[in-house]
């Protein structure tokens, strides 16, 4: 009874966080379409004066509603990341006559991952709502944004757009000194496909990146903004 409550209060919690970045996305596309201020562009022109191309009231408001909403989301992670481990303990820990647990979950296509089979993570509380990634990256939230992205820059040509929030590049997940270690992933493995694990609207998506050299700046023509 206890994994089946436990498992009904996860999924209740994946959707809110869903709903949580699929508003993030939107405040983001907003801010971040041609013209816009950005994520944290000057709201004052070259003179000082207040920008009178923008909203400003409304554009301070959606920069510190998107602040909230990446705190509650870091929060809301962590408790799902929580659950999910007392799932996967009861489950590690019952045996096959304990029914309370397995019958729970595994009766309902949710099997808890064992140590030995991380195949079986997309079955992980709910089939249908936690993909293989999320459950790998579920401690885990977004830690940069892609700001900026050039036409035909190679980041765009290798499907990075304006608005990706960065879960994963390469060997970068969330730490310090994130900039540099993804200039430096960048130079390390040019000529080469580097995995990248993003968040677009309320979903995870793979890609490959392959960081060269074209007619403009820099390797990948994008630029992250650490979040």
């Amino acid at each position: 009874m206890v994994g089946a409550n436990l498992k009904s209060e996860t999924m209740k919690l994946m959707e809110k966080r869903s709903g949580m970045e699929a508003e993030m996305n939107a405040i983001i596309e907003q801010l971040c379409q041609p013209g816009g201020p950005g994520l944290s562009g000057n709201l004052v022109d070259s003179e000082g004066f207040p920008r009178a191309d923008i909203n400003i009231p409304v554009v301070r408001a959606q920069r510190n509603r998107l602040a909230e909403l990446k705190n509650d989301h870091k929060e809301i992670t962590e408790k799902i990341s929580v659950n999910i481990q007392v799932l996967h303990s009861s489950r590690l820990t019952s045996t096959p006559k304990d029914s309370g647990v397995d019958g729970g979950l595994m009766n309902q296509n949710a099997s808890v991952v064992s140590a030995s089979a991380s195949a079986s993570l997309e079955n992980l509380v709910l089939r249908d709502s936690l993909s293989a990634n999320d459950v790998d990256m579920i401690s885990s939230v977004p830690f940069a944004m892609v700001d900026e992205i050039a036409d035909a820059s190679p980041a765009a040509e290798d499907g990075l757009q304006l608005g990706d929030q960065i879960v994963k590049f390469g060997n970068v997940k969330a730490g310090d000194n994130l900039l540099r270690r993804l200039a430096s992933e960048a130079q390390v493995n040019q000529g080469h496909p580097i995995p990248v694990i993003i968040m677009r609207q309320g979903a995870l998506v793979n890609l490959a990146v392959t960081p060269r050299t074209w007619q403009g700046r820099g390797l990948l023509g994008c630029h992250f903004r650490i979040m």
